[in-house]
């Protein structure tokens, strides 16, 4: 009985306090701003003051920044004093706040009680759930007072501005180089570690940044989602775009002109590259076969192959390619489909490629040239196998009998000697031969075809050493 009495006692002295705190005349605490809302307590009233005019009254005496709550202040200040008395029993990492715990633990537990009514993404924390919502009303209250650029979060508004402060608070400890921002600074330290987190589950080629393994990958799927909107071209990449866009290729103009052949481009780095040709200069070596390239797109293009799998594959040869755009060239040589079409002799062909080369006949152009004794040609190869009268080398051996050649035919050619395989057959008299010259030559017994002339008796022969042997007989004479 008596502790009943007591209970309700205690009760009474509670309501009375409780009333004395928030009389009934609730209109004595009626913001008077434009808001017009009740507030319980007075305290309650300064606190919705402060944040309707902003004002941040306590100021820390470490580094002046100021808050609107004094518990603001008292959270900041465990920062300088290093004081993190909250610990997580899950993985016992520290808080400076009770408040930040409880958000913390909310990671481990798996619970986003705070949920966006548009899309139904769950957070956290409710600032979480208030930055998302952005995205959907647009909002973007964060406003540069230098450029007036605005951002739907604090943080992207202090990173931009270092832009115009010119600001680098992160610092590598290795070398001392200094980044604006905290992921930069974190990918920069990979350079000194190696580290290459992101990796191409095709031809396991390793990268620095997300982004980067994110644009390798088009290369495999062949995706180029940024077209250029005058000429259709499409891109891998965006800068490659701009580059493209800015570049004069719509305008026709071609300001940069090589100064061997007079040809004009019109960006620096085709012009760059196109002096490469004659030169001879191959700068980009792969470091697993050491062929070199003219081009460095071409050796990222060429490494695939050492690492690559090989995941197009024909449907009905089974033959495989490391990039899309390959296979779809393959298939025209099964379907028969020729779309690249010569405009002066009509001759069409399977791939872009092949085109291009087949032109040089009509023009007459000869971009590749012999640095030693200015020989030129009409393709790379070509040049390529030519070279190598210079040099002496001959990289294709036999296996049956060691000797050497410069060029690949020429072995192949020689290994019938061997095989005995005569692969070109006369389809008059059905006489084979081990190479396609000897049967035309042969074919003329039978169209009685005589092209090469004495030019002193007008005698014509089907071989042209037989017309070389006739020709001593002048010679002897004289």
């Amino acid at each position: 009985m008596h502790c009943l009495l007591f209970l309700q006692l205690q009760f009474i002295v509670f309501l009375s306090f409780v009333l004395q705190q928030s009389p009934l005349n609730v209109h004595h605490l009626k913001c008077e701003d434009v808001c017009g809302r009740l507030l319980i307590t007075k305290t309650h009233l300064e606190t919705h003051h402060y944040e309707r005019r902003g004002e941040r009254s306590y100021t820390c005496g470490m580094c002046g920044k100021s808050f609107r709550h004094p518990s603001g202040l008292k959270r900041h200040q465990t920062i300088h004093s290093g004081e993190r008395p909250y610990t997580c029993d899950v993985c016992a990492k520290s808080f400076g706040n009770q408040s930040a715990l409880k958000t913390h633990e909310r990671m481990h537990s798996g619970e986003h009680v705070f949920t966006c009514d548009e899309c139904g993404k769950s957070f956290v924390h409710p600032s979480g759930l208030r930055r998302h919502q952005r995205i959907h009303n647009g909002e973007r209250p964060y406003i540069c007072d230098v450029c007036g650029r605005s951002f739907s979060d604090r943080t992207g508004l202090k990173t931009h501005q270092r832009m115009h402060s010119g600001e680098r608070p992160y610092v590598c400890s290795v070398c001392g180089k200094a980044l604006s921002h905290q992921s930069a600074l974190k990918r920069h330290l990979r350079i000194h570690s190696g580290e290459r987190p992101y990796v191409c589950g095709v031809c396991n080629k390793s990268f620095v940044q997300k982004d980067l393994l994110k644009t390798h990958l088009r290369i495999h799927s062949g995706e180029r989602p940024y077209p250029c909107d005058v000429c259709g071209k499409s891109f891998l990449h965006q800068s490659v775009l701009k580059n493209h866009q800015h570049q004069h290729l719509h305008s026709g103009e071609h300001l940069y002109h090589c100064d061997l052949c007079n040809k004009s481009f019109n960006t620096k780095g085709n012009l760059k590259r196109h002096q490469h040709v004659h030169s001879g200069l191959h700068p980009y070596a792969c470091d697993v076969c050491s062929k070199s390239f003219v081009d460095k797109s071409h050796l990222s293009t060429h490494q695939l192959i050492h690492g690559g799998e090989r995941q197009y594959t024909c449907d009905v040869c089974g033959k495989s390619f490391l990039h899309l755009t390959n296979l779809k060239a393959h298939l025209h040589i099964h379907s028969g489909e020729s779309p690249y079409n010569c405009d002066v002799c009509n001759k069409s062909f399977n791939k872009k490629g092949g085109l291009k080369r087949h032109q040089r006949i009509h023009s007459g152009e000869r971009p590749y040239r012999c640095d030693i004794c200015g020989k030129s040609f009409s393709d790379r190869s070509d040049l390529k196998k030519h070279q190598r009268m210079h040099s002496g080398e001959r990289p294709y051996h036999c296996d049956v009998c060691n000797k050497s050649f410069g060029i690949l035919s020429y072995l192949k050619t020689h290994q019938r000697v061997h095989s005995g395989e005569r692969p070109y057959a006369c389809d008059v008299c059905k006489k084979s031969f081990s190479t396609l010259s000897y049967l035309k030559t042969h074919q003329r017994v039978h169209s009685g075809e005589r092209p090469y002339a004495c030019d002193v008796c007008g005698k014509s022969f089907g071989v042209l050493s037989n017309m070389k042997t006739h020709h001593r007989v002048h010679h002897s004479v004289i």
